[in-house]
């Protein structure tokens, strides 16, 4: 199966809740320890699209979503504008089928497009699977933070991986 990868609209916003939710409480995919209603998922919607940031679903044949993917500001400062930080989601159901290297590969082109110079993913130490796709697809290791969260009663180590962008170069090259 090859999925359809689109934008996603407000429709989609129950299935992105629901994914959303199950990593929150069966996986350290995502560090927040608590789930969400649709009210919040709506107002980071509206945030993304408000900002230009694109939140892609990746759907199959009867238009039921699979997994979504975003990114946004890396930090808020303005030196870091032109680097975005990601985050994929998969349905567990339809883990395993490429649907987060696809997701990932359309956030990267979108990232391009809009003149970002890099992506940042930031995955749990743990998640080999995360690490090993990311590296596959240009990523390079930038440090790792030990126990910097906690989830399921255990302390949590994050891996940095960054992708320098083709284009996207500051407008400000040479400015101190």
């Amino acid at each position: 199966m090859t999925p359809n990868i689109r934008d996603a609209t407000v429709d989609d916003i129950p299935a992105i809740t629901e994914i959303y939710n199950e990593d929150v409480l069966t996986t350290t995919v995502n560090w927040n320890a608590t789930t969400v209603d649709e009210d919040d998922r709506r107002a980071w919607f509206a945030g993304r699209s408000s900002a230009g940031l694109p939140v892609l679903v990746a759907v199959d044949e009867a238009d039921a979503v699979l997994g979504y993917a975003s990114y946004g500001d890396f930090r808020t400062f303005s030196g870091y504008r032109h680097t975005v930080e990601h985050s994929v989601y998969v349905r567990g159901e339809a883990r395993g089928r490429g649907l987060g290297k696809d997701l990932t590969i359309s956030l990267i082109d979108r990232a391009r497009e809009a003149g970002k110079h890099v992506m940042v993913a930031a995955i749990d130490a743990d998640n080999a699977a995360s690490i090993s796709l990311h590296e596959r697809l240009g990523f390079a290791h930038a440090g790792r933070l030990d126990q910097v969260g906690t989830k399921f009663g255990r302390w949590l180590d994050v891996v940095l991986l960054q992708l320098i962008l083709e284009g996207g170069g500051p407008s400000d090259a040479g400015r101190r």
